[in-house]
């Protein structure tokens, strides 16, 4: 795991967006919904922060060359 910065960036994005929408969804109002595009947003973010490289990794350390 060289781009750990990234990654854990992009986790903690798709927790982020996926413990406010469960909030939302157990929170007994009935009115409350969460707003399903910003969650696959964050969520497709979160996982595009995966998979990036940070800046300080060359592609010889990633074995991309």
């Amino acid at each position: 795991m060289k781009s750990w910065k990234t990654t854990v960036f992009g986790i903690c994005a798709i927790l982020t967006a996926v413990a406010g929408a469960v909030k939302l969804l157990v929170d007994n109002d009935p009115a409350t919904n969460p707003d399903w595009t910003a969650v696959c947003a964050a969520v497709a973010a979160g996982i595009g922060l995966i998979a990036a490289r940070d800046n300080k990794i060359t592609s010889e350390d990633v074995g991309a060359k």
